[in-house]
């Protein structure tokens, strides 16, 4: 009973000579006349007083930042759907190759041609896609597992070094999104080149530049991991190399190159073209001076509309929901996919930007601006009236 001064006071409503714990569970007075309680009675009323006593759960607030949670890579949803899965995204589609090495065997232009096509997408699908999910540890929920494979598609595929494209993509890129020095696109500039010669010529170089520029950033690794990029990177040619010549019948050496160069640079342009349609433009920032993160990727990152050959090539994370990707990093294309619809919906609501725009019209923009987005530096954007 509650006490007040050192004498007991009895509580309201309940009769003298009923104890509280009488009184709260519904039982009768001891010896008086009432209703007799059953146990079950007695439980139930236990049950409902406990139920009262434990406060609510608040409902989860309807905001981004705490569907991280929820579509982190560690979530079941993205756990369950397993390692075979999560590779078969890249895998798969890679399948064809040994029917483009063999349509190259072909004396006729049509098979021939198809070959070509063939080997290009596949490569693009393993280099591009496969080394930028790789990057992320987005293809295995292991870390051992996580770097075996970022060694296969990085360095045997795509002839690269699998630390430097790490650091430079994960660290950098996503870690300092459009901001100026650090993440804001500059490794794709080269200002003495001329528009037309950077946008539609330059991208035919990529095969033989990407090598060379990975010899070059492995003076900055231990002599351990540059020898093991330099064995993978002159496996992975030399294969290439090896079965044009006995596979597809190539009958000197300078066609086989030849034909390396044209495959693996199919589809450079567009790997060129959305590299920098998707951030350069938009707002850049000092370090100093950057929004809040939410802010900073809705500002600073668009989306191109959905295409066949580049969804299966480069993957929905580089093309469609690119927001998404930079918003969850760790995320598979797959569930990229699945969040977009929630992701510009959320930032629509809170009157953020979700920017999308069309292959074409990124294209022109650039090709009339080059010299303002591409050769001189991008100008500092201060965000006046964004708290």
């Amino acid at each position: 009973m509650p006490v007040e001064d050192g004498a007991p006071r009895e509580q309201p409503g309940v009769p003298s000579g009923v104890s509280q714990s009488a009184a709260q569970r519904g039982q009768p007075p001891s010896g008086g006349g009432g209703t007799e309680v059953t146990p079950r009675e007695q439980a139930a009323a236990v049950s409902r007083e406990d139920a009262l006593m434990v406060p609510a759960r608040p409902a989860a607030p309807r905001c981004l930042p705490a569907a991280t949670s929820v579509f982190a890579p560690r979530d079941a949803g993205l756990r369950g759907r397993g390692l075979a899965w999560r590779l078969s995204q890249v895998l798969i589609p890679s399948s064809h190759r040994p029917a483009g090495f063999l349509c190259l065997r072909s004396a006729h232009a049509a098979p021939f041609l198809a070959g070509i096509v063939i080997l290009g997408v596949v490569h693009h699908t393993l280099t591009v896609k496969g080394s930028h999910l790789a990057s992320h540890n987005a293809l295995t929920e292991s870390k051992a597992w996580g770097k075996v494979w970022a060694i296969f598609f990085i360095e045997l595929c795509s002839a690269f070094t699998a630390e430097q494209a790490t650091y430079n993509h994960v660290k950098l890129h996503h870690g300092y999104t459009n901001i100026i020095g650090l993440g804001d696109s500059s490794t794709w500039k080269l200002p003495f080149l001329n528009c037309y010669v950077y946008m539609f010529l330059a991208p035919l170089a990529v095969p033989v530049i990407t090598p060379l520029v990975a010899l070059d950033l492995l003076r900055s690794v231990k002599l351990k991991t540059a020898l093991r990029t330099i064995c993978f990177m002159s496996l992975g040619l030399y294969s290439h190399y090896w079965i044009l010549l006995h596979v597809s019948g190539f009958q000197s050496a300078w066609s086989a190159l030849l034909c390396m160069l044209v495959t693996r640079s199919l589809l450079a342009h567009p790997y060129i073209h959305v590299n920098i349609f998707q951030h350069i433009g938009l707002p850049m920032f000092a370090a100093d001076r950057k929004p809040a993160r939410i802010r900073l990727m809705s500002l600073g990152v668009l989306n191109l509309p959905r295409n066949a050959l580049l969804d299966w090539s480069f993957g929905h994370s580089l093309i469609s929901c690119h927001v998404e990707h930079h918003l969850f990093p760790g995320l598979s294309d797959n569930m990229c996919l699945k969040i977009k619809p929630i992701v510009s919906r959320y930032l629509r609501e809170k009157r953020l930007p979700y920017n999308e725009d069309s292959y074409a019209s990124r294209l022109r923009l650039f090709l009339q601006k080059y010299e303002e987005l591409m050769v001189h530096a991008p100008p500092i954007t201060e965000l006046v009236g964004i708290q």
